[in-house]
């Protein structure tokens, strides 16, 4: 497998034009997610936990009753990768 390389600020504000509601908080890429109950924010972290185990790529999260949490960060390459983004418009995507 290929390492994976950080990104540099300017490719990380690249790819967040590509992302809706995803911003970088603690050199993370962060969004929270509100559901209207707690049952449907768990299928949603159910969902998640597939792709991230597909990708080998696990996020980190939490959760609140109806609201989730979602901080993503490849811990191998120092920072932000483009893994994270995969897994960000994957995430997107089961929303």
């Amino acid at each position: 497998m290929a390492a994976v390389h950080q990104l540099t600020e300017p490719e990380i504000n690249q790819e967040l034009t590509r992302l809706s509601g995803w911003t970088i908080a603690a050199g993370k890429l962060h969004k929270s997610f509100q559901f209207p109950s707690f049952v449907e924010a768990f299928g949603f972290m159910a969902r998640v936990a597939l792709l991230a185990e597909a990708m080998n790529h696990h996020p980190e999260w939490s959760n609140v009753y109806n609201r989730v949490v979602i901080d993503l960060v490849t811990h191998d390459a120092g920072g932000i990768s483009r893994k994270d983004f995969v897994l960000a418009a994957k995430i997107d995507a089961v929303s």
